[in-house]
């Protein structure tokens, strides 16, 4: 039985869900014992958001739950001017729970006379009037630099290697997709005594093809490729032809968030991967409808404890004890 949550000094807890993924808003609502919080979202014919709260919230501690995925622009603006409502319905404290960040992967200045996007989508936020964020698996933790107010920066590593080592896998290895993933694989590995091996990308002499090398003896073994993000599933693809060819028995993917873009679908059902395993952090009903593929693991229940240490001011890191 979900507990009730205790008085604090932001008032109660109210959770409230925009357009992007209302199911693990409800699941996550459900799991603290709290409803959904009332409200209207809509669209005028020009496509401009209209919101309404349809209850008192003032006092109130307030969590949106939006992701930015696809559309991402859409969802962004929504989530803003949700914050904007809610700030001038006198809300004690407003916390912007984004399970996937959009932009994250633009972090940097890779090239002449380009935008850090991630860092300018954390001042709108902030300008908003959020007054903390609660994410997941940031392509890099050094995103959380880019915000002026408090970040809660949550791992899903925990619900994915609990879903891997109640699968039985023999003779297993986790797989850095690239020497970038090689931290995260190596943690994987740690936890489920497993062995460690890394895909090498490099060009070919004239630059026209990517070549996969693999960096660790995997014939006869269970592959298990681990990375953060799985987009247009290129590399996935590539990684997971890689690792048959050289004699991996089984090849499996894990990823937490399934951006899923593009071709990714089709080349994730041609590929020889036997399953991809991702977090509803992005919501998957109908991209799971057309791969039979696709495994399903919700971190509503990892979020919702993060929401209620917040809600508590008690310890959000303990989670990771």
């Amino acid at each position: 039985m979900p507990q009730a949550m205790p008085q604090t000094g932001f008032g109660d807890l109210k959770v409230f869900a925009g357009s992007a993924h209302p199911r693990l808003a409800r699941e996550i609502a459900q799991f603290l014992g709290v409803p959904l919080g009332q409200a209207r979202l809509r669209r005028f014919p020009d496509t401009e958001v209209s919101f309404q709260i349809d209850e008192n919230i003032r006092g109130t501690d307030i969590f949106l739950v939006q992701p930015t995925c696809a559309p991402v622009d859409e969802h962004l603006v929504e989530m803003l001017i949700m914050i904007d409502a809610f700030r001038r319905s006198s809300a004690a404290r407003i916390t912007a729970v984004i399970p996937y960040y959009g932009y994250a992967r633009q972090d940097r200045k890779d090239k002449p006379r380009v935008p850090i996007s991630a860092k300018l989508v954390a001042n709108v936020i902030a300008a908003a009037g959020a007054h903390r964020v609660l994410t997941m698996d940031l392509h890099k933790a050094q995103i959380q630099a880019f915000f002026d107010i408090p970040v809660d920066h949550l791992f899903a590593a925990p619900v994915i290697i609990d879903h891997l080592s109640r699968q039985d896998l023999k003779n297993l290895s986790i797989v850095a997709p690239d020497a970038g993933g090689a931290e995260r694989a190596r943690a994987y590995a740690k936890r489920l005594g497993a062995e460690l091996a890394v895909i090498d990308k490099r060009r070919s002499e004239d630059g026209t093809a990517e070549v996969m090398n693999v960096i660790g003896d995997i014939r006869g073994r269970t592959c298990v490729i681990a990375d953060d993000i799985i987009d247009t599933a290129g590399t996935i693809q590539k990684a997971a032809q890689a690792l048959k060819d050289s004699g991996a028995e089984r090849v499996l993917a894990c990823a937490v968030h399934g951006v899923l873009s593009g071709p990714a679908i089709d080349r994730i059902e041609k590929s020889p991967l036997d399953k991809l395993i991702v977090t509803n952090t992005i919501p998957l009903e109908e991209k799971r409808a057309r791969c039979e593929k696709i495994v399903e693991l919700s971190v509503a229940r990892l979020l919702g404890q993060a929401i209620r240490s917040i809600h508590e001011e008690t310890s959000v890191s303990s989670l990771f004890v």
